[in-house]
């Protein structure tokens, strides 16, 4: 039911509310005499032909004590005085849309619950009214259901369905208008009744409305109050928050139905970003609109493959994920290709943002070119700093990072590793005569886009989820049977990622955390401590993962500690103190519920290359490889399909990918060596994007030295005070 307190939360949105348009004459015009969720506006069910949109509005409208309208029947017939079905026959399609159009337009009513027909969302100005008189909830019911109901009720054709085009196509090309117009999707489940998504309807009425349920906190944060609570669209700028934690859901992440796993099996990877991403970000942080403009501008042609992320058999019961098909050939670019996006929808108006990030290789150029791709002010708005260490990436990652220098974006390597520059850049973030001075003399705030930042972390949550519906999808598994995944993991955010995927509801099983020599990770997972002291980064074949300091076991901890943020505090506290804290042991057995670890030695992952290209022909790169050999000494006698996630292309490391394969004539020329490797893999074959800027490649750069203050100097962070930011 809705309670007065949830209605009360409803003021503020309802005095930023436009008021209705004024409309022409109508017959009649239709008010409620109670107040309802939204007050005075109307709450609008938009789906097709055989959605349920009828019976489903007057349970709605029962619930809720309001009027109910059928656009049909007391909208249409009234004002045609016949039926719907006689009038589409006397005018046919075309002229049928513009009166129908026509009539919704002149068509008033207040705080009333409104059925549409299936096809209003085809008349551009009637929803353009529709939209300023109310809320917009889409009844997404699946197609094969839809057909079902329709030849239940011996409908064979529907408005503006050609002669020839069957009604699985006249469905598919409908959908493109219900989510132009829709302000709320309702996911509805193969065979759920109407009472069901009646109460869908009503949760995400609710849901909309109530801004603070989809609120984020600090890691250590201890007081809850609502001056503690950031909006979406505040972190994704923020990146940090200013006592050093990390932002996470106050409620967590939504919970998806079976049914709806189910439905979404069906879809694209776009699509499926699309549906999961509306559960987890409030629409009046990011409408559903602009949502699935920067989804499908995310995931398209920019991809080399259609599937984005697909999933493939490897051998015997393990599958691999391919996560390297984007621009810059790793699995950073399902994130970056739509984070810069969301970041530039989420800026404030009055400010210019230096974006900074640390890299341990991939991430500077997934980055750089996310970045690279916004256009109008959020470009102009914007700019990125990365840096990278010189003797920590491996050379063709150094010369993708490097053919980036267009614009307000630069990459800049520093003489050290990665823990010094992602050290480098909390402390800049810290340090109030840095940010001050940026503030006044440049209208500048500082951002971030490492998976510290919320929007990096959330898009790698649907990957994994992809993943599994992909086998289900291809008849690998039964929705319900679980799966095990094995991640390549430094940071942890890609593992962390996997955690909230499982909890939405994706059954996995085990969750696999995979190092190599820096087994800072692994020896956590299996120990309960977390001990940096005397501890020296040692360089790898798999430089990505080069990372002693995780930052993201910091959301891991406060996952598993059920939100204990001062105990996330105090441990963190410890470890930037002392380089050492222990978890408690009541939270070990927890967190060995959640993931298991391990890792491989330099040997090994090459030895693994090596084996599994003479076994299929297909290469790994260092990173899969590191999984690969941990996820078959943790297999034991299990038969569940494990998935490893494969994070780059494996032209990124050639030469240790030629030592892997034991060839002695390697190429010096990158780019020979990359063209070469293809000719060996039967799969999979040679990025495009790669080679492409390896063209583009510049050798002349300078180097920093091991000193912050090297780096605070660097020019980027010395912008004008104009909208533009040069470098």
């Amino acid at each position: 039911m809705f309670t007065m307190a949830w209605l009360k939360s409803c003021h503020h949105f309802l005095r930023a509310a436009r008021l209705p348009l004024s409309s022409p004459p109508s017959s009649k015009t239709w008010m409620s005499t109670r107040s309802g969720p939204l007050e005075d506006r109307n709450i609008f069910l938009m789906g097709p032909p055989g959605a349920g949109k009828t019976t489903v509005g007057r349970l709605v409208a029962h619930r809720l004590g309001l009027p109910v309208i059928d656009v049909d029947d007391d909208v249409l017939e009234t004002t045609w005085k016949m039926p719907v079905a006689a009038k589409l026959e006397s005018v046919g399609g075309e002229r049928f849309l513009h009166e129908e159009g026509q009539a919704l337009c002149n068509f008033s009513a207040t705080g009333c619950v409104v059925s549409l027909t299936g096809s209003n969302p085809l008349h551009a100005e009637a929803m353009e009214r529709v939209r300023e008189t109310g809320l917009v909830v889409y009844l997404d019911v699946d197609s094969e259901d839809i057909i079902q109901r329709l030849n239940r009720m011996k409908v064979n054709r529907i408005v503006g369905q050609e002669a020839g085009v069957s009604m699985r196509n006249i469905l598919q090309y409908r959908k493109q208008f219900y989510e132009k117009w829709l302000d709320v999707r309702v996911l509805c489940g193969r065979g759920e009744t109407v009472e069901t998504v009646a109460e869908k309807v009503l949760k995400a009425v609710e849901r909309y409305m109530n801004h603070a349920e989809g609120t984020l906190v600090s890691t250590r944060c201890e007081n809850m109050d609502s001056s503690n609570q950031r909006s979406f669209s505040d972190v994704v700028v923020e990146g940090l928050a200013s006592d050093g934690g990390l932002y996470v859901p106050k409620n967590g992440l939504p919970k998806v139905e079976a049914c709806e796993w189910l439905r979404l099996s069906d879809m694209s990877y776009p699509e499926r970003a699309l549906v999961l991403l509306e559960k987890c970000i409030h629409p009046m942080d990011v409408g559903a609109e602009d949502l699935r403009t920067m989804v499908f501008k995310s995931y398209g042609a920019n991809f080399s493959s259609e599937a984005v992320a697909p999933v493939k058999h490897l051998q015997n019961d393990q599958y691999i994920q391919e996560l390297f098909h984007g621009p810059t050939a790793s699995f950073k670019d399902l994130a970056l290709q739509l984070m810069p996006q969301l970041f530039a929808h989420c800026l404030p108006p009055m400010c210019n943002f230096l974006v900074l990030v640390a890299t341990s290789g991939d991430t500077g150029s997934a980055v750089l070119s996310g970045f690279s791709r916004l256009q109008g002010a959020g470009k102009h708005k914007t700019g990125v700093l990365v840096f990278f260490p010189e003797e920590g990436v491996s050379e063709i990652q150094k010369l993708q990072m490097l053919s980036f220098r267009d614009g307000n974006a630069r990459a800049v390597s520093v003489r050290s590793d990665f823990d010094f520059c992602q050290r480098s850049i909390k402390k800049m973030f810290g340090e109030s005569g840095l940010t001050g001075h940026l503030a006044v003399e440049y209208g500048t705030v500082l951002s971030t886009a490492n998976s510290i930042n919320w929007a990096r972390l959330l898009p790698q949550v649907v990957y994994h989820s992809s993943a599994y519906l992909d086998l289900c999808r291809d008849g690998v598994i039964n929705f319900g049977e679980p799966i095990d995944v094995c991640i390549p993991t430094g940071n942890f955010g890609n593992a962390m990622s996997a955690v909230y995927a499982k909890h939405m509801g994706v059954p996995i099983r085990k969750i696999i955390c995979a190092s190599n020599h820096n087994h800072v990770v692994s020896d956590f997972i299996s120990t309960g401590e977390y001990d940096l002291r005397g501890r020296p980064l040692m360089l790898s074949h798999s430089p990505a993962i080069d990372i002693l300091k995780s930052s993201n076991l910091e959301r891991f901890i406060y996952h598993v500690s059920d939100g204990d943020a001062r105990l996330v505090k105090d441990l963190f506290t410890r470890l930037d103190r002392n380089q050492h804290f222990q978890l408690p042991e009541h939270l070990l057995g927890r967190m060995q519920q959640e993931v298991s670890g391990g890792w491989c030695s330099e040997d090994d992952c090459l030895a693994a290359i090596q084996e599994l290209h003479t076994q299929t022909g297909y290469i790994m790169d260092t990173h899969t490889a590191v999984a690969k050999v941990v996820a078959d000494r943790l297999r034991g006698g299990s038969t569940c399909p494990m998935v490893l996630c494969s994070t780059a292309h494996y032209g990124k490391f050639a030469p240790a990918v030629f030592k892997a394969l034991r060839e002695q004539n390697i190429p010096e020329d990158p780019e020979q060596q990359l063209q070469t490797l293809a000719s060996t893999a039967k799969e999979p074959g040679v990025h495009r994007d790669v080679m492409k800027s390896l063209k583009q490649n510049r050798k002349d750069y300078s180097v920093c030295q091991q000193d912050y203050r090297q780096l605070v100097e660097q020019p980027g962070h010395k912008v004008p005070a104009s909208c533009t930011l040069t470098f």
